[in-house]
């Protein structure tokens, strides 16, 4: 009987330190150092939270740069892969699919999780044409919207993780805001 008193103490007293008093500190801590992650790393524009830099939204409009393809259709609950195989009618039919609406590069393909909110330099900068035609933009205007892409890209984390890369939504309000300075 001792030694079960003695290990459901010891159970309970471990649970409370893992489960509450490790768990509060370090939420505490990042609440604190990081707020604005701890948070979701939102992103306000015109006052108002349009979203956040760590999930992608569906932009669909042509005058709007596209994020990567969705197989949980930009939905967080059930994100993740479509675990098709390389060699899957289906897999090859979305690809097909997404060629003709002038996509290319890592736009072809769903990232892991469904919700990666960047995409390469280089496949914003194949979708400028598209862009520029449905917001009217003059030969004149491309060059902007090319600059407006180097200055958001981001670099390689740690200088050594992963490539440059470009934030769709921050992309997107920066587009937004240069054209509506541009008219």
């Amino acid at each position: 009987m001792k030694t079960s008193v003695r290990a459901l103490a010891t159970l309970l007293f471990f649970t409370l330190l893992t489960g509450l008093v490790y768990t509060g500190a370090v939420t505490g801590v990042s609440a604190v150092a990081f707020n604005r992650q701890a948070n979701g790393s939102l992103v306000v524009s015109g006052g108002r939270v349009v979203g956040s830099e760590l999930i992608a939204q569906n932009f669909k409009g042509p005058g709007y740069f596209w994020p990567r393809p969705s197989a949980a259709d930009f939905n967080p609950l059930p994100s993740g892969g479509s675990n098709y195989a390389p060699s899957s009618a289906e897999l090859l039919g979305k690809i097909k699919e997404r060629k003709k609406l002038g996509m290319t590069r890592d736009l072809l393909f769903a990232s892991a999780s469904g919700l990666d909110p960047h995409i390469s330099p280089e496949a914003a900068f194949d979708q400028i044409e598209r862009i520029a035609s449905a917001r009217g933009l003059r030969d004149n205007q491309l060059s902007a919207v090319r600059a407006l892409i180097l200055r958001h890209v981001e670099e390689r984390q740690y200088g050594m993780l992963g490539e440059g890369r470009v934030n769709v939504l921050r992309l997107n309000l920066a587009l937004d805001e240069e054209t509506r300075i541009a008219k």
